[in-house]
């Protein structure tokens, strides 16, 4: 089976209503495994897939959970390779949230990013705080869900605020992934050699 297919039977079961209310969708999946894919420290799999789902779904064989596990993990590298690469990375949804933001693939994309980063919310901002909570600014806004807090809702009230700053999510995710991933000191490999 090719990747394309395995995603498109991970996208109809993680979007079947049967689920738990609190799974993530598979566009809220994709945004979550972004996130995990830029965490300066490694989620482990077990965790990061019993969080995704909330509670353990109800696979109709071993094979099935399998697959889609399988299917979550492969997904979750490909992110991680995007990332790495010189391409920008794709998010699997327009950079608009449209009339009825709630209604928006990118609010649900952006949503899945912060629970990933609630995962390990103490390690993000562990070194570059400033910097990271910057980066952060247009997927938090885009997700809504701080939309009560005070200096969220003089932006939210600015629609070409809004607008400009989802659009900016893909180069933020480079950025983002540099900040947190690239190495501090260069390997020892690059050193000049002592003679």
């Amino acid at each position: 089976m090719s990747f394309a297919e395995q995603l498109s039977r991970l996208q109809a079961f993680l979007d079947a209503d049967e689920l738990h209310d609190e799974a993530l969708d598979y566009i809220a999946a994709h945004g979550y495994l972004t996130a995990l894919s830029i965490c300066p420290e490694k989620v482990p799999e077990r965790e990061w897939i019993d969080a995704l789902f909330s509670e353990p779904p109800h696979y109709r064989s071993d094979a099935e959970r399998e697959e889609i596990e399988a299917t979550l993990i492969q997904l979750q590298s490909h992110i991680a390779r995007q990332l790495a690469s010189d391409d920008e990375p794709e998010v699997p949804c327009e950079l608009d949230l449209g009339d009825e933001p709630d209604d928006s693939d990118l609010r649900g994309w952006c949503i899945g990013f912060m629970e990933g980063v609630f995962l390990r919310e103490a390690v993000w901002f562990d070194d570059a705080e400033d910097e990271v909570s910057e980066l952060l600014l247009p997927i938090m806004v885009g997700s809504g869900l701080f939309d009560e807090q005070p200096e969220f809702v003089e932006i939210a009230s600015d629609r070409d605020l809004v607008d400009s700053m989802v659009e900016q999510i893909p180069e933020l995710l480079t950025a983002l992934f540099l900040l947190c991933n690239a190495p501090e000191e260069k390997p020892a490999l690059l050193k000049p050699r002592q003679h």
